[in-house]
């Protein structure tokens, strides 16, 4: 038999767990010596040397050297976790593990890690604390689970899934006095599945004004509500005064800001004027949030944890408080507000010839709504400092028509809402030229600042858009055969390329087939402290400077620039951190820091889309048994997926309801095709459906053909025609891949 230290020893050197059998198999016991070694072990744990259960055992007040962690929290992009089987009634508190993420493949394997988590891992002690480093990513547990209360015939709990990828009902072993019809958050009631659920708050009604987003921001962990010494800090920031003396005093020009109509905060605003070279001298002003908002701070680390603002229909998830989002940073027309001023100069052809920032105090003259900006430009009822503006964009224009970054029209889905929540309208948010205008300025503006901070040898956050990879490139070629079109791989990839090919494309109903084609092959764009380039924008270096209310990484590039130009200016208030710049901290951890907000960025997008697919579900219901003409936008096996045309929302068309017949599935060519008719199904197709289903809680939607389940679907327009030797004949067209958007590039210039 193993001594007490012999077995201490093997439990602190086991590369897996250590529980009773390997315990027993490392030291060749067998038989009575196994009942020998359980009394050993339970000796062990009452003299206090070590704890776990029968399958992993670890020594008391340690961690096993393998074994189950759950994230509790991610602060500046590192993941703490404690040990998954600690009970909270267990005497002493958990210990708190830092997980050291991998890096490269494995980490754009398995994704970053969120709150939830589960992950099995290699566990040390490092100094005063412990590391974890991280095995395999587990099945998603959460503690905490969203759903609707649904009471059987035998008066049972069960809880119905808000997510429309999860199909089973889990039973509620608690209600806690929820009822019926209720949203609520529930955890597990035990350790196993069986044992249900119990609920731990009551959300109220599900399908109530500002519930979908509720719904979304419980689902991802999405922070919602600010700790009080969070508000407490922003009300204290709030007074700051404006040191008008030490700022560039711009109130005398007539700067506006060109927003949506329902923008929630201003944190931009734009001037120009003809200069005597015949281009324009122009002012992106852009609210100075790091002067409000500076490192070490309450205020500082909550921003840096929500990584940006998050927009839904009904409200919006700020990253900063509403005393300093929507007002003290906000740039209101008539009110002094401190800015910091990106002067560009533009020259006749519209390239930017040169640039300096500054800090800055503005009196904005007015906040002016896209639409009413276009059409004050169109009646032509605009003052002259719009004109400038439409002018000196005119040149900014024609250089970007030489760059020749990627164009595709990506329509933008609007929800509006009246007064009581209710949806008054949904529908494609047009594209003018106001909304270009701001854009190009802004992306200007974005260049210089990283230009800038290169000048000066110091730390960016870019935007980077990497070109696209091999395999999606050699995807998308094949693709593009089915439409008797090439690309060449062997030549230099640009954004032109991808231009060029879809202005050879005539036909509207291939453009838009070829257009999706394009947009999946591109990369996710990301934040990081190494340059790699913008290659929608074909731009070699740009960083995102001009969303500090909203993004911390423009928050980064501000602080960046207070120290590379000088631009310092010190809190007047002692209970204020005093620089304005990079804290060391944040230049030691820039691509740690660049990594969580690349992942908040992308757990924003997935809220917001959610968001609004459960809106178009909620304004479809009152309309179930209607017929939408739609686009094909995905065949599988079992069925098509189909978006109703003008606004959105994908549903299932499931294949038994396609017809009488037996339809075959073909994978290449992402096909289904009727056996005896030879009626075939691809993504691109024009059909008239009737929708059987919309479900606002998840946001599905299902259909079925005009006359009912099994009657026939008559497609419009052209299909793809597939032949036995293992290429297509042109009759239209489909998609390859699988649904889903990059989400890298948009053209509101809210996400470029």
């Amino acid at each position: 038999m193993p001594t007490r230290q012999q077995v201490l020893d093997f439990i602190a050197s086991s590369e897996e767990p250590a529980g009773k059998r390997e315990i027993a198999r490392a030291f060749g016991l067998k038989g009575q010596e196994k009942i020998q070694l359980k009394a050993l072990l339970r000796d062990m744990a009452d003299e206090g040397l070590i704890d776990g259960n029968r399958t992993a055992f670890h020594r008391m007040g340690g961690v096993a050297k393998v074994t189950v962690l759950r994230v509790v929290e991610i602060e500046d992009g590192e993941a703490y976790a404690i040990p998954d089987s600690w009970q909270p009634d267990d005497a002493s508190p958990p210990p708190r593990l830092r997980i050291v993420e991998p890096k490269g493949k494995a980490a754009r394997r398995d994704g970053a890690l969120k709150v939830g988590d589960r992950v099995l891992c290699r566990t040390e002690e490092a100094g005063q604390g412990w590391r974890a480093h991280p095995m395999k990513k587990l099945a998603h547990h959460e503690d905490q689970m969203l759903g609707v209360v649904e009471i059987d015939g035998g008066g049972k709990g069960w809880l119905a899934p808000v997510d429309k990828r999860v199909r089973n009902a889990v039973p509620i072993a608690d209600l806690a006095g929820a009822e019926a019809g209720n949203l609520v958050l529930a955890e597990p009631a035990g350790r196993s599945p069986r044992s249900g659920v119990k609920v731990t708050a009551v959300l109220g009604d599900p399908l109530a004004p500002r519930a979908f987003s509720l719904i979304a921001i419980h689902k991802h962990g999405i922070p919602f509500t600010f700790p009080g010494e969070v508000l407490e800090e922003g009300q204290i920031a709030a007074k700051l005064p404006l040191a008008e003396n030490k700022r560039e005093d711009l109130r005398h020009l007539p700067i506006v800001a060109i927003d949506p109509s329902d923008a929630r905060d201003h944190d931009d605003a734009i001037w120009a004027q003809p200069n005597e070279a015949g281009g324009f001298d122009a002012i992106v002003a852009i609210a100075d949030v790091s002067f409000y908002v500076r490192p070490g701070g309450m205020l500082d680390r909550e921003a840096r944890k929500r990584g940006n603002s998050v927009y839904f229909p009904d409200r919006v998830v700020p990253m900063l408080p509403e005393v300093l989002s929507a007002d003290v940073c906000s740039l209101r027309s008539g009110e002094d507000r401190a800015a910091m001023a990106c002067h560009l100069t533009i020259d006749s052809e519209g390239r930017i010839t040169e640039f300096r920032f500054t800090r800055a105090l503005v009196r904005i003259a007015e906040v002016i709504a896209y639409e009413e900006a276009q059409r004050r430009i169109d009646t032509g009822e605009a003052p002259e400092h719009l004109n400038n503006l439409w002018a000196a964009w005119r040149l900014l224009e024609s250089a970007r028509s030489k760059r020749d970054p990627l164009e595709l029209e990506i329509p933008e889905r609007r929800v509006r809402l009246d007064e009581h929540g209710k949806i008054v309208e949904i529908a494609v948010r047009e594209r003018l030229d106001a909304h270009r205008v701001v854009e190009d300025f802004m992306i200007a503006a974005n260049v210089a600042a990283a230009k800038a901070l290169e000048s000066k040898v110091a730390p960016v956050v870019y935007r980077i858009h990497e070109p696209p990879s091999r395999e999606k490139l050699v995807a998308l070629k094949e693709y593009l055969s089915t439409f008797d079109r090439n690309i060449a791989l062997g030549q230099v990839i640009t954004p032109g390329l991808f231009n060029r090919l879809l202005k050879d494309v005539t036909d509207e109903a291939e453009r838009i087939l070829v257009m999706e084609a394009v947009l999946r092959s591109q990369t996710q764009a990301y934040y990081g402290p190494r340059n790699a380039g913008h290659f929608g924008l074909a731009l070699g270096s740009y960083a995102h400077f001009t969303s500090p209310i909203r993004r911390y990484a423009d928050l980064l590039v501000h602080r960046a620039l207070v120290d590379a130009f000088g631009l310092e200016q010190p809190a007047p208030k002692a209970d204020v951190p005093g620089t304005s710049g990079l804290s060391e901290r944040d230049r030691a951890d820039l691509t740690r820091i660049a990594e969580a907000i690349s992942a908040a960025e992308r757990r924003a997008m997935e809220a917001e889309r959610e968001t609004i697919d459960r809106y178009v579900a909620a304004w479809l219901s009152g309309r179930v048994g209607e017929t939408f003409t739609t686009r094909i936008t995905d065949v599988q096996k079992f069925g098509l997926f189909a978006t109703i045309l003008g606004l959105g929302g994908d549903g299932l068309v499931p294949v038994s309801t396609l017809g009488w017949e037996r339809f075959n599935y073909d994978e290449r060519a992402q096909v289904l095709e009727g056996e005896q008719s030879g009626t075939k199904f691809a993504i691109g197709q024009i059909v008239e459906l009737k929708l059987a289903e919309a479900n606002p809680l998840t946001g599905a939607l299902k259909f079925e053909p005009v006359d009912g389940p099994g009657s026939k679907i008559e497609p419009r327009g052209r299909a793809m025609e597939f032949k036995k030797k293992g290429d297509f004949q042109k009759k239209g067209g489909h998609m390859a891949g699988k649904r889903g958007r990059p989400g890298n590039i948009r053209h509101q210039g809210k996400r470029r």
